[in-house]
């Protein structure tokens, strides 16, 4: 009798409803398997993992108004935060728009770091530019700076990537340089030392969005692996891809040179996150949390 009464009274179709629309947002939004993050490291240069907790719908980040990637389920949801090297310790804030919520602000502090000194011998013309190349290089950061502006809405398939080339690290991301002992920005990626003509390949799936020749960086690819994740690989012999192409983890991409601004034969590889160059290293698979 109670159960006709609640059927007659339409109580238990509509938490039926509700129920089923719940755990459809649930399988809508949530990924196969959980994504398995980076190390977190909150210095200039770090990954900041942020828990924004549960929601149906993934929530929303950004960060000095700049989108920032967020992973997770509805039972709990991480924003991955790229801090710039420029980035002075402290607090800094995150941004995060929920369904129907007001935008709620979340801090986080970034840890002062200091890393190591790198002394480099180098041709003057690569140091003391021309008119002529300087100007080139003044046209070459503002298009770098187009690409760097790249969000796709896709997520990445994997925040674990494999190390694009075998070889010796032989310039480690953070490296305060001094080419012919004038000192420059920070190094910001990760240097692979590896005989001229090794294979390059895509540590994760991605869309090639910019190759080219480029003053400082020599032959240059591109990578977007969505949501922000973007990844450069630059001094390479030569380009295997072209602008458009979708590329799968361990597709061949390029091969290692020593184009551009080079000492000899390796790979500079970046990540970036949110717009600014992170450590590729927190990102190697196996890296953990």
């Amino acid at each position: 009798m109670a159960m006709s009464f609640f059927l007659r009274s339409g109580v238990l179709p509509r938490a039926f409803a509700m129920l089923a629309l719940v755990l459809a947002a649930s399988l809508s939004a949530a990924p196969a398997r959980a994504m398995e993050l980076p190390r977190a490291r909150s210095v200039p240069g770090g990954v900041v993992l942020v828990e924004l907790g549960p929601a149906l719908v993934a929530p929303q980040a950004s960060v000095d108004g700049v989108p920032v990637l967020v992973t997770g389920r509805p039972g709990g949801w991480t924003a991955v935060v790229g801090v710039p090297l420029e980035a002075e310790p402290g607090e800094r804030v995150l941004e995060v728009r929920r369904e129907g919520e007001p935008v709620a602000r979340v801090g986080f502090t970034v840890a002062p770091v200091r890393y190591a000194e790198q002394r480099l011998k180098v041709a003057p013309g690569k140091v003391d530019l021309s008119a002529q190349d300087l100007a080139r290089h003044e046209r070459e950061r503002a298009h770098t700076a187009e690409v760097i502006a790249t969000w796709s809405a896709a997520a990445p398939e994997t925040l674990q990537l494999r190390q694009p080339v075998p070889g010796r690290r032989s310039g480690t991301f953070g490296l305060r340089r001094v080419f012919n002992d004038q000192p420059r920005k920070p190094h910001s990626g990760m240097d692979i030392a590896a005989p001229s003509g090794t294979p390059v390949v895509a540590p994760a799936a991605g869309r090639v969005i910019d190759t080219g020749d480029y003053f400082f960086n020599g032959h240059t690819v591109w990578l977007d692996h969505g949501n922000g994740l973007l990844s450069m690989y630059c001094h390479l012999s030569r380009i295997d891809v072209k602008v458009g192409d979708l590329v799968a983890t361990g597709a061949r991409i390029g091969a290692v040179g020593a184009t551009g601004r080079s000492t000899g034969p390796h790979l500079h590889w970046s990540v970036m996150l949110n717009r600014t160059m992170v450590d590729p290293a927190l990102f190697l698979a196996g890296a953990g949390r």
